[in-house]
């Protein structure tokens, strides 16, 4: 059987009171925060890189097949373009945001 039970009415308001919001970023810690973003993504592209080099040693030395050489680096060149056109947007909202008159 299943009971009713009842809440006060002020433990209900308290239930949907709204909580502080304590963890803004400020500004300067947001573009801290973007700028290690894009710092560790460009040491990622970076590393796969060098794994793609790495890679084609291998294979030359035939310790490791074609295919895995192939799927290397068209991963390293897909984030390559990937990196490349982030940066045009970025490059082309700078631009827009200079053009804007204060």
């Amino acid at each position: 059987m299943i009971q009713n039970i009842s809440i006060p009415a002020v433990q209900q308001l308290e239930l949907i009171k709204p909580q502080p919001v304590t963890d803004t970023p400020t500004p300067a810690e947001s573009l801290n925060s973007f700028g290690s973003y894009l710092k560790n993504a460009i040491d990622g592209v970076a590393a796969q890189e060098q794994n793609v080099q790495t890679l084609n040693n291998q294979f030359m030395a035939g310790k490791v097949n074609v295919d895995q050489v192939m799927i290397g680096s068209e991963q390293a060149l897909l984030s390559l373009q990937l990196t490349t056109q982030v940066r045009n947007k970025v490059i082309e909202a700078y631009q827009e945001i200079m053009r804007t008159q204060m």
